[in-house]
């Protein structure tokens, strides 16, 4: 079995790590887990990355990076609210992912941490820039925007498609944008 480069085992802690957070946050997941699930010695772990907070900062801001790659394939040639309609049918489909959504979750979970928090500020920060960007709306309706997508992520935490009630399926309603 050829050895892994560097580059390739960040990538593969990554991954790791991604899973792992997913499952226990920041704060129950070690690192001597997601060394072992990679099947290399922690100290190792720590050489790639610094520390646990880092390495949950480099999954944190993939998630955000990930979110801003989405809305620009998305919201490609649209501009207005056609662009922010665009952008929000993909984030939804994004929240189908249980990983993807649990570290959103874990990540504003973790903002107790000052590092954590400003990691957490740039990569909504991003979303901001990268949605009045892409829609060339004011500040109103993008906060509009991104208020919905929170409440989205707080519906897919709760599975309200799962239920046929009038109050979830106004949650799960395409919002008015102007």
């Amino acid at each position: 079995m050829a050895r892994m480069t560097a580059t390739e085992r960040r990538t593969q802690l990554l991954e790791i790590a991604t899973r792992e957070f997913a499952r226990k946050g920041f704060h129950g997941t070690s690192v001597e887990t997601i060394a072992r699930r990679a099947d290399i010695a922690q100290p190792y772990v720590f050489q790639l990355f610094g520390s646990k907070k880092v390495l949950f900062g480099a999954v944190v801001t993939r998630c955000f990076e990930q979110v801003n790659e989405t809305f620009a394939e998305h919201a490609a040639g649209l501009t207005g609210s056609p662009a922010l309609r665009a952008m929000g049918d993909a984030y939804q489909r994004l929240l189908t992912d249980q990983t993807f959504l649990l570290i959103q979750l874990h990540g504003f979970a973790a903002c107790d941490d000052p590092d954590i928090r400003e990691t957490v500020r740039t990569g909504f920060k991003s979303l901001w820039t990268t949605a009045q960007e892409l829609s060339g709306l004011e500040d109103a309706n993008v906060q509009r925007f991104l208020s919905m997508g929170m409440l989205l992520n707080a519906a897919a935490a709760m599975d309200l498609a799962s239920l046929h009630e009038p109050w979830a399926e106004a949650c799960l309603a395409p919002p008015v944008l102007d």
